[in-house]
């Protein structure tokens, strides 16, 4: 699956070929980790997705979004190849896509999960980079500041709590 999901739409296959094919790349992105999904995604733009038939941009949203919903649920999380928050934004944006949506979801998932998974974001994140991507922005925002605050407040005696703290710091520096 790896080789043909590379090659599909370069070397072999057409658009339709890549449209019969997709619900199983789907799939096995989220049941195995077999597939990397920036490649499967990164596939869409050239095959100009957001013309397609609604119900079916519909379907690959309503994935997208079950999977970041998903990663976000729960922590650790790793739904097939998507291995965590990072690797399904990367993968949105090599589909073409504005990662603004996922992180307005975020933005709403209030739980430790999610609170721990912003945490290893942040603790992640390359700030001395001088090329502030939408993400890097995102988690410079005073809200995620007192989000991680608040994390580490109700989760202080959780083994992660250093990990609230550190990303607390890092994003007040």
């Amino acid at each position: 699956m790896f080789s043909l999901s590379i090659s599909l739409g370069n070397t072999v296959g057409s658009r339709d070929d890549l449209k019969s094919l997709l619900p199983l790349l789907l799939d096995r992105m989220i049941t195995t980790t077999e597939l990397d999904p920036s490649i499967v995604l990164g596939k869409l733009p050239r095959e100009q997705w957001r013309t397609w038939p609604a119900p079916e941009q519909d379907a690959i949203d309503g994935y997208l979004d079950a999977v970041w919903r998903s990663l976000l649920g729960t922590y650790p999380s790793q739904v097939g190849s998507f291995l965590d928050p990072t690797t399904f934004l990367d993968a949105v944006v090599a589909g073409g896509e504005s990662v603004t949506r996922f992180l307005g979801v975020w933005d709403v998932t209030l739980n430790s999960a999610a609170d721990h998974h912003l945490a290893d974001t942040v603790n992640g994140l390359n700030f001395a980079d001088r090329r502030p991507t939408l993400l890097t922005a995102w988690l410079r925002r005073e809200t995620v500041r007192d989000r991680l605050y608040r994390a580490f407040e109700r989760d202080h005696a959780m083994p992660w709590s250093d990990d609230l703290a550190r990303a607390h710091d890092l994003v007040r520096s």
